[in-house]
């Protein structure tokens, strides 16, 4: 028997591409149906002359839902932004807004003082600035 040339569609190819990858990333993190999806802040992070600054866009959320956390020269940002009730919901045509948890893990770029961490949020954006450790990282030698 003898088969014949099938022909190559560029478009099954890709749907075939494409279920490998769902299934894989269904195999990592589970079906969308069980994942919570978690927000991750934009964030700027600098240092001055004293202090190492963080600058976290969280907008909607109130400043009493927002934990903050400095351990092992990394800060942990966790808020959740719930979503307003109204009573009235006839007449939808979008629901847009982000509604849930938001999380971050810094890396700080140098060891500091995270006993002496102030924040202050303010039109939807968090300041935190820490202050920098002093370390002297210069030795002199002997010469024997």
């Amino acid at each position: 028997m003898r088969k014949g040339l099938s022909i190559w569609s560029p478009i099954s190819e890709l749907e075939r591409v494409r279920r490998e990858f769902d299934r894989i990333f269904d195999e990592f993190f589970g079906p969308i149906s069980e994942r919570e999806f978690v927000f991750m802040p934009a964030i700027d992070l600098y240092e001055t002359d004293t202090d190492v600054v963080i600058k976290a866009e969280i907008p909607g959320v109130k400043k009493e839902d927002i934990e903050i956390t400095v351990k092992d020269n990394f800060v942990h940002i966790k808020a959740e932004k719930k979503e307003e009730v109204e009573e009235k919901r006839e007449n939808i045509h979008r629901l847009e807004r982000f509604y849930g948890k938001v999380e971050r893990v810094i890396p700080l770029p140098v060891d500091v003082k995270s006993d002496q961490a102030k924040a202050e949020y303010k039109d939807g954006v968090l300041e935190i600035k820490i202050p920098k450790e002093k370390v002297s990282k210069e030795t002199k030698i002997k010469i024997s």
